[in-house]
């Protein structure tokens, strides 16, 4: 489907112009072009590489407004994206004519160090007959268990149907084009330059996750931080219906019959390698929590690099150069934070008021 999109972007290339151009094509940048399209803009979508398949393609799709490392400051925000997703996924879905694995039925949280327990808002904690109630099969490991009304996604599936929803938008994409630069031309008009082309458009919005700060005019202080995690084939008699999630290990089940093991956390620059090592550690762990892991067939393992910042916090909003806007830097929180984060980029380059307050992660607060 991309190689189709690129060709028929390339035709395009010679005789139109657009009204934006969003730099990355996965799950931030896909979503922000899909609004902006709703709005009626003609939109151009430029990816370095494959559509969908850096940080997006590895995602284990957890839509957890409230972990150790999301910062409170954007619990917020994140809520309000994840009231959203329903209605998202509905739209995603009712374009692209392909379903989404949207699940409902919440988390099963434990936390050992008190800076976590104090770092959470009111939750209902769980006593260990509850939590054998509501899984079976798992074996509790220490600390305090807490549920958490939170959904999960098949974050492939839902890359792969925004992809086929953008293009039922008539949205177009050249893939294979790493961004060289981002400059004014004159007073109404950015060139976005490539490797390849060089492409016209008064607004450009930089979603190229860990590359955003990868090109000029801005070096967006986004970094990669590098994921290992591994899929297995839920093994018979284990009916896993909830995401857990330790301090260690997280394990989210697939309506498919897959399971989800993840995930390391490693400032490894942009190395995507896999290390056995680590993967075998994460199935031990997990087959810490449920034993009928400890014999389940893996599937496949992979690595994906989750675009970091020095705070923890998304990158939204205008830049010093008129017309170029970002979005990056949602590190662990991409598919969260998509749907929110569209309709607030959307609003912002409108020239209005967006839904929430977005100040704290304003590119500015990098500039010296």
């Amino acid at each position: 489907m991309a190689r189709e999109l690129a060709e028929d972007s390339f035709t395009i290339l010679a005789v139109k112009s657009w009204d934006a151009i969003v730099l990355g094509a996965g799950i931030i940048g896909v979503s922000v072009a899909r609004e902006l399209r709703k709005q009626g803009m003609e939109v151009m979508l430029v990816e370095r590489g494959e559509p969908g398949r850096e940080a997006s393609f590895a995602a284990a799709g957890m839509l957890a407004p409230y972990s150790a490392d999301t910062p409170d400051t954007l619990w917020p925000f994140a809520e309000a994206s994840a009231r959203l997703y329903p209605g998202f996924v509905k739209e995603v879905e009712s374009d692209s004519g392909m379903q989404v694995d949207l699940r409902s039925q919440g988390t099963i949280a434990f936390l050992e160090s008190q800076e976590e327990l104090l770092s959470l808002p009111c939750l209902p904690e769980l006593s260990a007959s509850q939590v054998a109630e509501l899984e079976p099969g798992l074996s509790a490991p220490g600390g305090r268990a807490f549920f958490l009304e939170e959904r999960s996604v098949d974050a492939r599936a839902l890359m792969a149907a925004s992809l086929e929803a953008s293009r039922v938008r008539h949205i177009q994409l050249i893939s294979g084009a790493p961004v060289t630069g981002v400059e004014r031309t004159d007073g109404r008009s950015l060139e976005v330059k490539t490797e390849r082309d060089r492409l016209l458009a008064p607004i450009v919005v930089n979603c190229a996750g860990a590359w955003a700060g990868q090109f000029p005019p801005h070096k967006f202080p986004t970094r990669p931080v590098k994921g290992q995690m591994l899929a297995v084939s839920a093994p018979e008699g284990l009916r896993l219906r909830h995401v857990v999630r330790t301090p260690a290990v997280y394990v989210v089940p697939r309506s498919d019959g897959r399971i989800l093991i993840g995930a390391t956390q490693e400032e490894a620059g942009f190395d995507r390698s896999v290390d056995p090592k680590a993967i075998e550690r994460l199935r031990q762990a997990a087959a810490g929590l449920f034993p009928a892991l400890g014999s389940a067939r893996v599937l496949e393992s992979w690595s994906g690099l989750r675009p970091g910042t020095p705070d923890a916090l998304p990158i939204l909003g205008p830049t010093a150069t008129p017309g170029y806007f970002v979005a990056a830097g949602h590190f662990r929180n991409g598919f969260l934070l998509a749907p929110l984060t569209a309709q607030t980029m959307a609003a912002v380059i409108r020239g209005s008021e967006p839904s929430v307050d977005i100040t704290r992660f304003s590119p500015s607060r990098f500039e010296r």
